[in-house]
């Protein structure tokens, strides 16, 4: 028996919880990409799995597949609104990635080379929301 997920996290998790997804989404967040310019951007990935993870994100509405060739057929691989919606988590795990490493940078304004930080923010009341506010409340 299949179990639905109990919460948001559970739910997002279901879909991008494994260790390629957000991976393959983060190379299609710069535009269209062919199966192979997928192989090349995430490293390491082989190509039963890539192939998997493509079929799973398609699924999941998060990729739309394009045939460009019929014969032999081959497609192209293009985020849906709901899958582009993933740049801002991506990002997140990313800066968080960065402040845990030695080897790698932050993410920094372009304009002075401050390192960015992410906080949550209420456009009604415009203030941003501490630590310990409800985020999920209904």
């Amino acid at each position: 028996m299949l179990l639905m997920p109990q919460t948001p996290l559970q739910l997002a998790l279901s879909m991008v919880g494994d260790r390629w997804t957000l991976l393959v989404i983060d190379a299609l967040l710069d535009g269209p990409r062919r199966f192979g310019d997928l192989q090349e951007a995430v490293s390491g990935i082989a190509p039963n799995t890539l192939s998997s993870r493509i079929k799973a994100l398609e699924s999941d509405g998060l990729v739309i597949a394009h045939a460009y060739s019929e014969r032999p057929r081959r497609f192209e691989y293009t985020l849906t609104a709901t899958g582009k919606e993933l740049a801002g988590a991506i990002s997140l795990l990313t800066a968080w990635g960065s402040r845990h490493s030695e080897e790698i940078d932050a993410p920094r304004h372009s304009v002075c080379g401050t390192p960015l930080e992410v906080r949550w923010f209420c456009p009604t009341c415009s203030r941003e929301a501490a630590v310990d506010d409800e985020v999920w409340e209904a």
